[in-house]
């Protein structure tokens, strides 16, 4: 390089680009690059608030301020819309999950020669960084790291662990994967560690799935108000804060509809929510979280129908869609093409879309506004705070 250039924009993993399309890591939008390839802080560039940043893989972006994020969020949501060719009829402020706010996550452990390390695992590596501070994680998450260590130092093997933890009703749901309880000894320690923390949950997969050992009343996960049971390894939106923007935009853009088919809609995060004012129809392929939904809407007679239905090998049809008077989905990241044609074929009028890829939702969109959709609003949305990972609401008319 013969001159200095410019950091115009931060790309999807996280690089900074110069005007000339070179890719600088450790690069934000402000910054400039020096011939000889080192990097002078712009406006923009502050200092990580994690002693892990650069190393730790849970983050990409710690090191771009407020203004930079939200940029970074916004400009992957509306580019990927731009590059379909899709016009946008309004950009709603992004939405940036604060620090501290993560109540699900999983943490990798492996014993060593002293004690044991607890944490994420450092970027395009199986080595883990042994957490010793955390600025996405919630507080109560945070504060079992230090007892999982001992955990694991003592009754681990030199085989990896993995740790899930989830922030439910009743407090922390845990389950844990590579440790094995033989004996009585190692049973007592580890009811000791679920009673002495006060988890929710703590359960064991030796190999054969989760197996709950401590569980005093059921988990359950609150949807919309109402407490749904948590199966293991539910899914769930990364933060509550998060929830409740994508929950906003959904009943606004809804309102007044009385039907509404809830397509992968899990436990019933939208489904709850909107069941209110209107009938729902919540369809979702994982057993588990459907019986869970089943079950909190039968027992307090709450007008979501669950369905159990895969939704990729057997879509919703155009003419089933056509009964009801809009459709919200919330799909994996992988999207939703065969869904979205059928949605497409259908007298539908309104779709609510939610998704966690915009690559994926952009080629989607696509076959919405083919078929005579426009896009009347989109908000982009930064859960996972200082990552790359980014989400959306969409709201289509026709």
């Amino acid at each position: 390089m013969s001159e200095t250039e410019e950091i115009v924009r931060i790309a999807a993993k996280g690089d900074g680009v110069t005007q000339s399309g070179r890719h600088i890591a450790g690069a934000v939008t402000g910054d400039t690059v020096t011939p000889d390839g080192s990097i002078e802080a712009g406006p923009h560039q502050v200092t990580p608030p994690c002693r892990h940043f650069g190393k730790c893989g849970g983050c990409q972006l710690q090191h771009a301020d407020e203004a930079a994020l939200m940029q970074f969020v916004t400009d992957r949501v509306v580019n990927a819309a731009r590059g379909q060719e899709i016009e946008i009829g309004e950009v709603l402020p992004t939405h940036l999950s604060p620090a501290r706010s993560r109540r699900r996550a999983t943490l990798h452990a492996l014993k060593a020669r002293k004690g044991a390390v607890v944490g994420f695992r450092e970027a395009r590596s199986n080595r883990i960084v042994d957490m010793q501070q955390c600025e996405i994680l919630d507080p109560r998450l945070f504060a079992l790291v230090a007892p999982l260590r001992k955990l694991v130092a003592s009754h681990a093997e030199r085989t990896p662990v993995d740790v899930s933890l989830t922030l439910a009703d009743q407090g922390i749901d845990c389950s844990i994967k590579g440790i094995e309880a033989d004996g009585l000894a190692a049973t007592e320690a580890l009811l000791d560690f679920a009673r002495d923390h006060s988890l929710a949950r703590l359960s064991l997969d030796q190999g054969f799935g989760p197996e709950v050992v401590w569980e005093p009343e059921p988990v359950t996960i609150s949807l919309g108000e109402v407490p749904v049971g948590l199966p293991q390894g539910a899914f769930l939106q990364p933060t509550t804060d998060g929830e409740e923007v994508l929950l906003a935009d959904a009943k606004r853009w809804l309102a007044g509809a009385s039907t509404v088919a809830d397509l992968f809609s899990g436990l019933g995060t939208f489904a709850f929510a909107l069941a209110g004012s209107a009938k729902v129809l919540a369809a979702e392929a994982a057993r588990d979280a459907h019986l869970a939904c089943n079950s909190a809407a039968n027992s307090r007679g709450i007008a979501v129908h669950a369905m159990h239905r895969d939704l990729f090998r057997n879509p919703l049809q155009a003419t089933e869609i056509s009964k009801f008077s809009s459709v919200l989905l919330d799909p994996p990241r992988a999207g939703a093409r065969e869904q979205v044609a059928q949605i497409a074929a259908s007298e539908i009028e309104r779709v609510v879309y939610v998704s966690c890829n915009p690559s994926s939702w952009a080629r989607d969109a696509k076959t919405l506004i083919d078929a005579g959709f426009k896009l009347e609003a989109l908000r982009p949305v930064g859960q996972f705070r200082w990552s790359t990972h980014v989400e959306l609401t969409s709201y289509f008319t026709r």
